[in-house]
């Protein structure tokens, strides 16, 4: 079974009976589906059903010649809101199967996200069209979780969160210049990190770690798409699975001003949301690419 069924409220779903009546289920009672051919001439599917607020499963495969579906594999999946990135987005297929991650370079996190991409066919369809680059894309990020606890935010009067502001979009410009090959910007991130490092070093002696660091986004494991983060909530809400009734707390976080929607049970999460509260955890990241119309 797959680990991150149990964040959209499939704990309990532990037999592979119960699992592939669910996964026909999805198949046969599906909300949303999508097809397309592939380089190789084979039919794709996609089937799509929703069992909470935003969050579902979604069974993957193909077409035969007698137009039989072959399930190949699922995944459950969160689809976000709003807009988290409007940099460029490349995509390279999993070597096992017909399954899709995505990559993409944002200044305000200072490392290449890279996501497991939720909208495969539209992707497909273009590449099969040969419409590949796709100008004006944006990227919609979203993340599972099935570990996490809520913390106090860091205390700041307005002077200290308008110092933070600035400094962050002086920073971001400084990345963007370095990428550009600018060297004086590449000089000053230097600087300014060993600065940082030594500031760190001095106060964590005396100081616990989160009350200096107040948010951070950075891999976790061997899984490319895996990630540690801690950032503030932004907005919280629960919503309830249709089929097994188990709470899932949907959360809005802004991490590394990056601003996605994580899903997570409420037996997995350790303290109580709130806005303005923070919240640690391990993520699998997901993105949707949104194709210009």
């Amino acid at each position: 079974m797959h680990r991150f069924m149990r964040a959209i409220g499939f704990s309990q779903f532990t037999d592979r009976k119960k699992l592939r009546e669910l996964l026909t289920d999805v198949i046969l009672k599906a909300d949303e589906r999508a097809y397309t051919m592939n380089d190789e001439n084979v039919r794709l599917g996609e089937f799509r059903k929703y069992f909470a607020e935003d969050m579902g499963i979604c069974v993957c495969g193909e077409f035969d010649d007698e137009d039989k579906f072959t399930y190949e594999y699922y995944y459950p999946y969160l689809r976000g809101q709003g807009i988290t990135t409007r940099e460029d987005v490349s995509v390279e297929r999993h070597a096992s199967r017909e399954s899709y991650a995505g990559v993409c370079d944002d200044v305000n996190v200072g490392i290449s996200l890279i996501f497991y991409l939720q909208n495969m066919i539209p992707y497909v369809k273009a590449h099969f069209c040969g419409q590949l680059p796709v100008r004006g894309t944006t990227l919609t990020l979203s993340a599972l979780s099935v570990s996490g606890s809520i913390m106090l935010p860091i205390q700041k009067d307005e002077q200290q969160k308008k110092r933070v502001m600035r400094e962050s979009v002086n920073r971001s410009n400084l990345i963007a210049a370095a990428r550009r090959g600018d060297e004086e910007a590449i000089e000053t991130l230097t600087l300014e990190d060993m600065d940082m490092y030594t500031t760190i070093s001095r106060k964590i002696q005396k100081e616990d770690v989160f009350s200096i660091v107040d948010t951070y986004f950075m891999p976790y494991g061997v899984e490319c798409d895996h990630y540690s983060v801690l950032g503030e909530i932004l907005a919280c809400r629960r919503v309830a699975n249709q089929i097994t009734g188990e709470e899932i707390y949907l959360l809005t976080i802004c991490s590394n001003e990056l601003t996605f929607d994580v899903a997570i049970n409420i037996i997995d999460l350790v303290g109580e949301p709130q806005v303005g509260r923070r919240f640690k955890g391990i993520i699998w990241l997901q993105g949707h690419i949104n194709f210009p119309q």
